[in-house]
């Protein structure tokens, strides 16, 4: 079988470096370029000895491939993302660049204009639960965020039952490497370690995204989100615990009748009897649900554990990528969590 590929466009971030991890062993891929500006020339194995069976020598530019993964910054995406286009080279984007179909919305939310609208109507949101159809036949896949991934997954079965109502609180909790490996005050050992804190009060960058995709599975436009992140000190995963009113009568059983039904034929979500841990999915590709109705308040309560990187970046970039390019949906990804 030809092998597919790959390009890794700043593989010195955290999602970079798990792309290139997962990818090194995937039995159905060779990487053939990963860049990093500050980085080039040097061997991959210098800056992440753990990848010393990787070699590498990074480069600067982009080179041939079959699919690009981006891993840049929000607002550097895209430019490159339009070039490697012009090529006809798939592109997977794990930054949030094409992720918001409204342009109107980036100014807001990500302080740019959007250079390339027409694509944004385009780009299928890489949630291969919801939109795997979409996925096989596309050239431009927009990586959902991570605490979005957490978030839309616990809610989605329920809005498309209609069984609760439109306000919703979602409280999520992430590890630091969800900050990237950018140094700043709030991820210092000092800042973080012992303590946990809630941050982006006036409004998460990924809110617009959440209320996009829960908004669609909802048939609705009325949806009231209340999202709060909080930086808890462990390195990977995120726990959201999501709240809604319920709508209508639905038992216990039911509740979980339900959301396995959705859920069926997923590779990668699990329904579980208990409330999930972040140690449980820490490493591996798989996102844990838990369904559960407070009779007390007539309130639904769903929590959700992913590993940030994994199923919140690298390992659903490359889910998406299987997907686009014909190969069983789990090769290169079924590993089990690391526990504990």
């Amino acid at each position: 079988m030809k092998k597919i590929k790959i390009g890794i466009v700043n593989v010195t971030g955290y999602a970079g470096m798990e792309l290139a991890r997962l990818l090194g062993t995937h039995p159905g891929v060779e990487i053939t370029y990963a860049t990093s500006r500050s980085s080039a020339g040097r061997q991959l194995s210098d800056i992440f000895p753990h990848l010393s069976c990787l070699n590498l020598t990074i480069t600067e530019k982009p080179g041939e491939a079959d699919v690009a993964f981006l891993a840049l910054p929000h607002r550097e995406s895209a430019a490159l993302a339009i070039q490697q286009l012009e090529k006809n080279i798939r592109v997977i984007d794990i930054s949030a660049d094409f992720r918001l179909k409204d342009p109107a919305l980036y100014p807001e939310w990500y302080e740019f204009s959007h250079p390339a609208p027409h694509l944004l109507a385009k780009a299928v949101y890489g949630l291969p639960e919801l939109y795997r159809d979409q996925i096989k036949s596309t050239s431009l896949v927009a990586n959902p965020g991570c605490y979005s991934t957490a978030a839309i997954l616990a809610l989605a079965p329920a809005l498309s039952a209609g069984i609760i109502n439109d306000n919703i609180i979602i409280d999520a909790k992430s590890g630091l490497s969800g900050a990237g490996r950018t140094l700043s005050l709030k991820s210092h050992f000092c800042e973080a370690n012992e303590t946990a804190s809630a941050y982006a009060l006036d409004g998460h960058r990924h809110l617009p995204e959440i209320a996009q995709e829960l908004n669609i599975a909802g048939k609705t436009k009325t949806l009231q989100i209340t999202f709060v992140p909080h930086l808890i000190p462990v390195n990977r995963g995120i726990l959201s615990s999501c709240y809604a009113e319920l709508s209508g009568s639905i038992s216990q059983s039911e509740l979980e009748l339900l959301y396995k039904d959705f859920y069926e034929d997923e590779p990668f979500v699990r329904i579980v009897n208990g409330p999930p841990h972040i140690n449980q999915v820490k490493g591996s590709n798989y996102c844990m649900i838990c369904a559960r109705i407070d009779r007390h308040a007539n309130r639904l309560i769903i929590i959700s554990a992913i590993d940030n990187l994994i199923k919140g970046a690298a390992g659903q970039a490359i889910q998406n990528m299987n997907i686009m390019f014909g190969l069983e949906e789990d090769c290169g990804i079924s590993m089990p969590a690391l526990y504990p």
